[in-house]
């Protein structure tokens, strides 16, 4: 009976034990979990360069039209396309033998009223007629003078030569062809491509902000003071040689809305003919600007936003405006300051008022161009 007691009595005691061990755990502090680590920089202020494109057309320097000035049948094209050529340098003869026929024409035209004038004037030195005759010979003597010279004129016409020094273009018309002055399309273009023009056009909007853009108060020294520009040819490659921005209408076209400008581009290599087409690139530099990576951003109703990072390491959710984007960066115009504390990266994770664990990453890292690993 006794031992039954003591059994009972053990039994009790163990159950307040674990009673009493339950509540004292029940009754420990539990720990919060600690602030998710994000990595943050300090902003810092870059000059960075973006590029806008325009269409634009290519022509040589001198780029000259070669048209006849008689009409007549091409007897010899003397040149072919592409082939460098020198001013004077004969490209074309036309078949001359019906002019040849009016020159002689002409020619016994004007014999004949030479004769006339010399029989006169004997007659009228004797007073034998009247002066008013010999100065109608006189008249007709002139006038076949001035026929004969425009036959050979148009004979002179019928060989055809280069007006300036270039190389040869398309030859529109071969042997045999009947042309004439009033063709539409000129017989060939000679063009001097040691340099060459590239013609393009900016809206009213664009052609203020290029000048924005430019050192100097008047249109010619902006222009003069502007950076080298870029052609990107017809196949997407860049080409060798950087350019120059050299004139600009300076006025807004009524019909197109645009202001023309041409650049000029050497051209030692003829890498560029004629009528070639292409992109001019012009660089748009902003100094000392705020950027943003854009991988540190994220949108919201329309809007571009950023976590700052404020006192006791509490995310601040920021509004941010742009004023251009370029190789993975934002180049902002107001939103943060240089010296703020963004963060980095990972900012879908990221709410407002949300305290963090800051991880300091250098601005140069996280503003660093991401390279292509893949090419076409």
């Amino acid at each position: 009976m006794k031992i039954k007691h003591y059994m009972i009595l053990s039994l009790a005691i163990l159950a307040v034990t674990f009673i009493s061990c339950g509540d004292s755990k029940s009754e420990q502090p539990q720990q919060a979990p600690p602030a998710p680590t994000f990595p943050v920089t300090v902003l810092q202020n870059k000059t960075v360069t973006a590029y806008q494109n325009y269409p634009t057309s290519i022509k040589g320097i001198v780029s000259s039209q070669v048209r006849a000035k008689v009409s007549g049948y091409i007897q010899k094209v003397l040149v072919d396309e592409g082939e460098p050529v020198k001013k004077g340098q004969i490209l074309f003869k036309l078949e001359t033998q019906s002019l040849s026929q009016d020159a002689g024409a002409a020619k016994a035209r004007v014999n004949v009223a030479k004769v006339e004038v010399d029989k006169l004037v004997p007659l009228v030195e004797q007073g034998i007629i009247s002066s008013v005759q010999l100065e109608t010979a006189k008249a007709n003597l002139a006038q076949a003078q001035a026929n004969y010279s425009s036959v050979n004129a148009s004979i002179g016409y019928a060989t055809i030569k280069s007006p300036v020094d270039g190389f040869v273009g398309a030859i529109n018309y071969r042997e045999g062809s009947l042309i004439s002055p009033s063709d539409p399309t000129p017989l060939t273009t000679v063009s001097d491509i040691s340099k060459v023009y590239a013609f393009f056009s900016l809206n009213e909007t664009q052609y203020l902000d290029f000048l924005e853009n430019a050192e100097g108060k008047t249109l010619e020294e902006k222009l003069s003071h502007y950076p080298d520009v870029n052609l990107i040819l017809a196949n997407g490659s860049m080409y060798s040689e950087k350019g120059k921005i050299q004139t600009s209408s300076g006025q807004v076209n009524q019909n197109t809305g645009t202001v023309s400008l041409r650049a000029v581009f050497d051209n030692p290599n003829r890498l560029i003919t004629n009528g070639s087409s292409g992109q001019i690139q012009i660089p748009v530099i902003y100094e000392d600007a705020i950027v943003v990576p854009q991988k540190s951003t994220y949108e919201q109703q329309g809007n571009v936003m950023l976590y700052k990072l404020a006192e006791g390491n509490k995310t601040v959710n920021t509004l941010i405006k742009i004023k251009a984007a370029i190789d993975g960066l934002y180049v902002l115009e107001s939103g943060v300051n240089e010296n703020d504390k963004i963060i980095a990266s990972g900012v879908g994770k990221v709410k407002n008022d949300m305290v963090i664990t800051p991880q300091e990453v250098p601005f140069s890292e996280v503003t660093k161009p991401i390279e292509t690993l893949f090419k076409n």
